[in-house]
């Protein structure tokens, strides 16, 4: 299997490309989106469409996991993100991949086993797990990589569920 991890917003989409298969992830590339400050929120939406776009049909992967928003003090910075993530799950959906959607708290626990894990921990556990050289910069990209992991990690203990419930 393989997914497309994303760490959501305006300014900055992270993502990271893995492949899973028999318990073991392959890199395939990660790295971030940039969308230039002072130019129009529809512009800046497009570009991430197109460039959503261009991973799905460069990498061809079979799902997306994108994080989802948990609400902070900042209003404006949140409605913007909405957005981008709305983008992003439409450009998912119309390419026909499953979509995976997961908390912070989800991902933290998946990938160092504890919820309220500090970022520093994170890439720490994503370098380890991903048997990186270094670890994964920027840090929007390294979210997107245990994004991935997360799924990969959920889908996996689904499948397994399911072959048990099965032969009950």
């Amino acid at each position: 299997m393989i997914i497309l991890g994303i760490d959501p917003g305006l300014a900055t989409v992270g993502y990271g490309v893995l492949k899973f298969e028999r318990n073991k992830f392959t890199t395939i590339n990660y790295g971030v989106i940039i969308t230039p400050p002072k130019t129009p929120v529809h512009e800046r939406l497009k570009t991430i469409y197109d460039e959503i776009k261009n991973l799905i049909d460069m990498y061809k992967p079979d799902d997306l996991a994108i994080e989802e928003l948990f609400y902070n003090t900042n209003q404006k910075t949140i409605i913007s993100v909405c957005e981008a993530r709305g983008v992003v799950l439409l450009c998912a959906y119309q390419n026909r991949l499953d979509i995976g959607e997961y908390t912070p708290l989800q991902v933290k626990q998946s990938v160092v086993g504890y919820g309220r894990a500090d970022k520093i921990q994170v890439q720490t556990m994503v370098k380890n797990i991903l048997n990186l050289e270094k670890m994964p910069k920027p840090d929007d990209a390294a979210d997107a990589l245990a994004i991935g992991i997360c799924h990969a990690h959920s889908k996996s203990t689904n499948s397994l569920f399911n072959i048990l419930n099965a032969k009950i």
